[in-house]
C-alpha cells in the first residue's frame, strides 16, 4: 500500500474508531502497524458477503424464485434447513485443516469465491430449468453455497483476531451489517416499487451476490495477516465436542445460543400467524426484505459499539427484545389485531432487531472468549452444536401444524427469555 493511502485508510480508521493511537490490547505490534488498512479490508470484504446473504436469502428470494419456477412444495421446504445446518455442521469436520494453515485467510477467501460460484449455478438454474429439475438443482447449488459458508466461519474468527483488536471488532462487523443492510434495503425499495418485472430483480439480484462473493474473496486475499505456524490435525474432530464441558464457560455460551436460536426461527410464524388474521399485504417479498433490512440498518451499528463493551449484555438484552416481540405477536393475535396494518410489520421489526443483536453479540463473545491459539475449534464446536439443535428446531413446523403459530411463537418466546437469562449469567470477557 503506498503511503498515501496508508495515510488515508488511517484517516478512515480514526473516523469509524476513534482510536488509532491505542496501543495494541490483543494483536501484535506487527499486526497493529497495519491495522488500519486491515480494518477497511475487513469491513469492505464482510460487507459484500452480508449483502450477498441479504440478495439470495434461502428464506424469502430463493423460497419465491423456487415457487414461481414451479418447484415442489418438498424442495422448497429443504432451502432453510440446508442453508443454515450446512453452513453449521461441517464446521467441526472443516476446522482441523484451517487450523493447519499458517495463513487462515486463504480459507475465508476460498470459502467466498466457493459461494460466489455457488450463486452464479444458482443463477444458471433459474434461467436455464423448471419445475422439478429446477428445484433439485438450486437446492444442490444450495449445499455447496452453505458447506463454503462454513468455512468461511470457521475462519473468519480467527482472521479477524489476529488482524484486528480487541475493542474493535463488534465495530467492524457492526459496519458492515450497516453497509449491507443499506444495500438489502435499496434491493426491497427495487422489489416494492414495480419499475422492474419481480422475477427479473430477483434473478439479477442472484448473479450480483455471485460477483460480489468473488470481489469479496478478492479483497480478504490482501488482508496482511501475519504467518503463524499451523496445529497439527491430528486427533481433531468428534472429540473436540469435549470442549463443551472440559471450558464451563463455552458450554454456557453455546446453551444460551441455542436458546436464542427462536430469533432467526420465528419470523415465518409471524408471517404465517398475519396471513390467517387475513394481513396478506405483509406476506408480499418485497416488504419482507424491507422489514429485514431496515431492522439492519438501524441497529447493526449500535449493537456493534455495545458488543465492545459487553456482548455479553448485548446477548442478555437482545433476547430480553426477542421475547417481548414475541410475546407481543401472541396478544396481539389474541386480541384480535394481528390482521392490522401494522402488527406484523411492527413486530417482526422488533424480532429482527432482536436478530440483529444476537448475531453481532454471539459473534464478538466467542472471538473475545476463545483463546488465541484456539479460535477455530471453539467456534467449529459451537456452530456443530447449534447446527444439531437447528435440524432438531425442524419439529417446530410440526407443531404449529398440529396447535397453530400462535402457540408455537409462545413457546419461542418463553425459550428466548430462558435465553436471556443464561447469557446473563455468562462471565464477562
Amino acid at each position: 500500500m503506498s503511503r498515501a493511502a496508508d495515510s488515508l485508510a488511517e484517516t478512515a480508521f480514526d473516523l469509524l474508531t476513534g482510536d488509532s493511537a491505542a496501543p495494541p490490547r490483543d494483536i501484535t505490534e506487527g499486526a497493529r502497524a497495519v491495522e488500519p488498512g486491515s480494518f477497511l479490508r475487513h469491513a469492505l470484504s464482510l460487507s459484500l458477503s452480508k449483502l450477498s446473504d441479504g440478495l439470495i436469502d434461502p428464506k424469502l428470494v430463493l423460497s419465491w424464485l423456487m415457487g414461481t419456477l414451479g418447484a415442489p412444495a418438498a424442495l422448497v421446504g429443504l432451502l432453510v434447513p440446508v442453508r443454515e445446518a450446512g453452513a453449521l455442521l461441517p464446521q467441526l469436520f472443516t476446522a482441523p485443516r484451517i487450523r493447519a494453515m499458517g495463513r487462515r485467510k486463504w480459507a475465508w477467501a476460498g470459502g467466498a469465491a466457493g459461494q460466489g460460484l455457488a450463486a452464479l449455478a444458482i443463477l444458471w438454474a433459474a434461467l436455464t430449468l423448471e419445475g422439478w429439475a429446477a428445484g433439485a438443482a438450486i437446492v444442490a447449488a444450495l449445499t455447496v453455497l452453505a458447506v463454503a459458508r462454513s468455512v468461511c466461519s470457521v475462519s473468519y474468527k480467527d482472521v479477524l483476531g489476529k488482524t484486528v483488536d480487541k475493542a474493535r471488532r463488534g465495530t467492524v462487523t457492526g459496519l458492515a451489517g450497516s453497509v449491507a443492510a443499506a444495500g438489502v434495503l435499496v434491493f426491497a425499495g427495487l422489489l416494492l416499487s414495480g419499475i422492474f418485472a419481480r422475477v427479473d430483480l430477483v434473478v439479477g439480484a442472484i448473479g450480483l451476490a455471485g460477483v460480489f462473493w468473488l470481489l469479496a474473496a478478492f479483497v480478504f486475499a490482501t488482508i496482511r495477516e501475519e504467518d503463524a505456524p499451523g496445529e497439527a490435525a491430528e486427533g481433531i474432530g468428534l472429540s473436540q465436542l469435549a470442549l463443551l464441558w472440559r471450558d464451563a464457560g463455552l458450554g454456557r455460551f453455546v446453551l444460551a445460543r441455542v436458546l436464542l436460536l427462536p430469533t432467526a426461527l420465528a419470523p415465518p410464524y409471524i408471517v404465517l400467524l398475519a396471513g390467517q388474521a387475513g394481513d396478506d399485504r405483509f406476506g408480499a417479498l418485497g416488504a419482507l426484505v424491507l422489514a429485514s433490512s431496515l431492522a439492519g440498518l438501524v441497529s447493526s451499528w449500535v449493537w456493534g459499539r455495545l458488543a465492545d463493551r459487553s456482548s455479553r449484555l448485548v446477548l442478555a438484552f437482545s433476547g430480553a427484545v426477542a421475547a417481548g416481540f414475541l410475546g407481543l405477536a401472541v396478544a396481539l393475535d389474541t386480541a384480535g389485531l394481528m390482521g392490522t396494518v401494522w402488527a406484523a410489520p411492527g413486530v417482526l421489526f422488533g424480532l429482527m432487531i432482536a436478530y440483529q443483536g444476537v448475531r453481532l453479540g454471539r459473534s464478538t463473545y466467542l472471538v473475545d472468549m476463545a483463546p488465541n491459539d484456539n479460535r477455530a475449534a471453539y467456534t467449529a464446536v459451537a456452530n456443530t452444536t447449534v447446527g444439531v439443535a437447528l435440524l432438531a428446531a425442524g419439529g417446530f413446523g410440526a407443531v404449529a401444524g398440529a396447535y397453530g403459530a400462535g402457540l408455537t411463537l409462545g413457546l419461542f418466546a418463553a425459550i428466548a427469555a430462558a435465553g436471556a437469562a443464561m447469557a446473563f449469567t455468562m462471565r464477562e470477557v
